[in-house]
């Protein structure tokens, strides 16, 4: 991670040039570095600097320059040392000093920062930047008085004119560390200022500003006045302006507002090949695919496209065709190299595939991300306190506390429940999505910490300050995941829960909770982690929004039979199609609801209802469903009579609330934990007779359980009820279930045990 896109800095690096007195050669290098620095060539950069630094060692601006770019290629231990060399050479350079603090904050050495920022403003009393990042510093410290006594002399220094930059920066820097109420206080200050000036404000400055108003009123749960402040940000022309309140947008779940945004910004920059990338991007993750290619094909013909290969990767997943995804991301992952996202892409498709068997789809995880584990911290070289039955401080990490998200949607009635006597959660929120559910998440949990703009070094500080026992990972190889933070070690113990169907792969990940039905006895060797088995069921669902159940009556037994899924289609494999119309060709008469984000895409239910026609199914016992919110789609589930479940993926929130709405699913046991979630959620209610052990075995119970409607209006009717008197429906027993294995890890910690998943290679105290 680079710094926060908020730190000042204190000079143009747009047209820097090589002062005129030095020599020719070195200021040809300095020039080529700097041609590269622009366009983000950040290697070639920095050996072309250091080209002019040797011949020229004098040339202050290029060992600025080169710390510079050691920043932005992510050596920090490396990039602190350059500062160190360009500071001992030039200690009166005043950047230098304050983007030293700068690098320093970010990693969580606060007393090198506060001397880094202390050395700048002694040399510069007059110039308001270090004035400013010291006064955000002396905040992050908890030194609130003193913080508020720099931030106003930060206010003189910069002067009228520039004190609404000071109080926007500042709104800036609260909000990052996830203190809403204040920044909203510095933002008042700003546009105050900016009502009173004199100056003319362009109007896209206008619109940022409003859009950082909308974000913290947004995190304030102040969800009107956020959307009110968005729209007033719609009237920003630049695309840089446009792209970002799209983003924004975005993450507020806003995402029609979102796409009509990336659309004005096509309409009015139509030449521009960014302007059809991001509304590209945008269509993939709604799902609106064969539009999405359309506009990359036409971002393409205007320049080449460095992310093309990616979006289309992404499409091919989304499109049920996870083995050329796979074959796309994990090219893109050699070709990246070990710091590459596309790692977990490739790992999250791998899940996906027909052809890989469970043992080569726990090789490749395990092949993917040995190299996390590469010079990690000890588990020694923690000082937690190893008496085994005291209270336990876990952490989480996860990104993913918001509306509809599965983690959500399953941790919520956890965090409720949890005895805060024996178990002091504190967060470590990666975010960038909020709503309701963000804040109802924050007054469950002891300590919230905003950690999304942090780097690894930065939370793994802040976890060891906060004497963390247990780290859990609730993210897995999902996006905005921390897995190279759990490979380097972060805690005495780590493990991972609810966020992904599979071991991780990935070093020094200690346990992954499971069950014994999707983690069975002797499945051991598909698990780089121990295994922390629940008793019922590795998840229990228990909504905390009241979803009415259907009035299935004799109507529903006497309509022709509908089968359904609700599942994402990534999920509908080409061996999960052939699977249902075997189904469908079984049961005559019968049809196939498919609801997925996917289908509000015309291109994807014609690709669908042309996959199901070449295994002999017409298109009318085919229906199709978008997206719809939540409480709709619930609804929905009385259209369904039996529910069938994808392989090798199962269906993992999509067949509990089809359980919990009334509607059996039919099941396949599969060889690992991805696709024995339905077993066991299925053997959980007491249906033992829904799960099939082949296709062959699958076909003959969806026929069977269609041909008695009465036999099945009878469990319909009374479903609901035979959940909530099953032990794996029972959340306060889950509850203690759950707190009882978090204790037997932290038990076989103190009790010396063996690890699996050590950290691999040399280890670092």
């Amino acid at each position: 991670m680079t710094s926060s896109s908020s730190d000042l800095q204190t000079d143009s690096q747009s047209n820097l040039a090589a002062p005129l007195e030095v020599p020719a050669a070195a200021a040809d290098a300095f020039n080529q570095a700097h041609t590269d620095f622009k366009a983000g060539r950040w290697a070639e950069a920095l050996a072309a600097y250091e080209a002019a630094l040797r011949i020229a060692p004098q040339l202050e601006v290029a060992a600025l320059q080169r710390a510079r770019c050691l920043v932005r290629l992510g050596d920090f231990a490396v990039a602190r040392e350059g500062f160190s060399q360009l500071l001992k050479a030039f200690p009166g350079n005043y950047s230098g000093w304050l983007e030293a603090g700068h690098l320093c904050r970010q990693q969580g050495v606060h007393q090198q920062a506060l001397a880094s920022y202390s050395r700048a403003i002694a040399l510069v009393p007059a110039r308001f930047e270090a004035r400013l990042s010291l006064a955000r510093l002396l905040e992050d410290m908890g030194q609130m008085e003193a913080g508020a006594a720099e931030y106003h002399r930060a206010l003189a220094a910069a002067g009228a004119d520039k004190n609404r930059l000071v109080h926007w920066r500042m709104a800036k820097y609260r909000l990052e560390r996830g203190d809403a109420a204040r920044a909203l206080e510095s933002l008042r200050q700003a546009l105050l200022v900016l009502r009173i000036g004199q100056e003319p404000i362009d109007e896209n400055e206008r619109a940022e500003m409003q859009m950082d108003l909308g974000d913290i009123f947004m995190r304030l749960g102040m969800t009107e006045d956020g959307h009110r402040a968005f729209e007033r940000a719609s009237v920003g022309t630049s695309e840089a302006t446009l792209v970002r309140l799209a983003d924004l947008s975005f993450r507020y779940n806003l995402w029609q507002e979102a796409q009509a945004v990336l659309r004005r910004n096509v309409e009015l920059h139509p030449g521009s090949d960014l302007a059809h990338w991001n509304l590209a991007h945008s269509l993939a993750e709604s799902w609106n695919m064969q539009e999405a290619l359309e506009e990359l094909a036409k971002a393409e013909a205007i320049a080449p496209q460095s992310g093309a290969k990616s979006m289309r990767a992404s499409v091919a997943g989304r499109t049920g065709d996870a083995d050329t995804a796979l074959q796309l991301y994990k090219a893109l992952a050699d070709e990246e190299g070990p710091g590459s996202k596309m790692h977990s892409s490739a790992a999250m498709s791998s899940l996906y595939s027909d052809k890989l068997s469970p043992r080569q789809v726990s090789d490749l995880h395990r092949e993917l991300f040995a190299h996390l584990g590469d010079n990690a911290r000890s588990v020694s070289s923690f000082k937690n306190d190893k008496s085994p039955d005291r209270p336990l401080r876990v952490g989480l990490v996860s990104a993913d506390f918001h509306h509809q998200h599965p983690v959500n949607i399953f941790m919520q009635p956890v965090l409720a429940r949890l005895d805060r006597r024996a178990v002091e959660v504190t967060m470590y929120f990666t975010g960038v999505s909020y709503d309701e559910q963000t804040q109802l998440a924050k007054r469950r949990v002891a300590r919230w910490v905003e950690a999304t703009t942090w780097n690894d070094s930065q939370l793994a500080r802040r976890i060891e300050e906060d004497g963390i026992d247990i780290l859990l990972d609730l993210s897995g190889h999902t996006s905005m995941q921390r897995m190279s933070l759990f490979g380097q070690r972060a805690a005495p113990v780590q493990a991972t829960f609810l966020g992904y169907p599979a071991s991780t792969g990935v070093p020094n990940i200690d346990w992954l909770v499971a069950d014994a039905v999707v983690a069975p006895a002797g499945s051991e060797v598909l698990f780089s982690e121990q295994l922390a088995r629940l008793p019922h069921s590795v998840f229990c669902f228990a909504p905390e929004t009241d979803y009415p159940y259907p009035d299935y009556g004799q109507a529903h037994a006497e309509r022709p039979l509908t089968f359904g899924s609700f599942n994402n289609v990534p999920k509908l494999t080409p061996h999960t199609v052939k699977l249902w119309a075997a189904v469908l060709k079984e049961v005559p008469g019968s049809r196939l609801l498919l609801k997925a984000p996917s289908f509000k895409d015309e291109g994807a239910i014609e690709a669908f209802a042309q996959r199901f026609l070449a295994e002999g199914i017409a298109r009318d016992r085919l229906a199709f469903r978008g997206p719809v919110g939540l409480t709709d789609m619930m609804a929905e589930y009385a259209d369904v009579d039996i529910a069938l479940d994808p392989v090798p993926y199962n269906g993992g929130t999509t067949t509990l609330q089809a359980l919990w709405m009334g509607v059996p699913v039919v099941v396949k046991a599969g060889g690992n934990f991805v696709s024995r979630m339905g077993a066991s959620f299925m053997q959980a209610a007491d249906l033992h007779d829904w799960v099939a052990e082949s296709d062959a075995d699958y076909v003959r119970i969806a026929a069977a359980m269609a041909r008695d409607r009465q036999a099945l209006l009878a469990l319909k009717q009374g479903l609901r009820e035979r959940l909530l008197a099953a032990p794996a429906w029972n959340i306060d027993q889950y509850t203690r279930d759950f707190e009882a294995a978090l204790r037997h890890m932290w038990r076989s910690h103190c009790g010396g045990g063996p690890k699996t998943g050590a950290a691999s290679k040399k280890k670092k105290a």
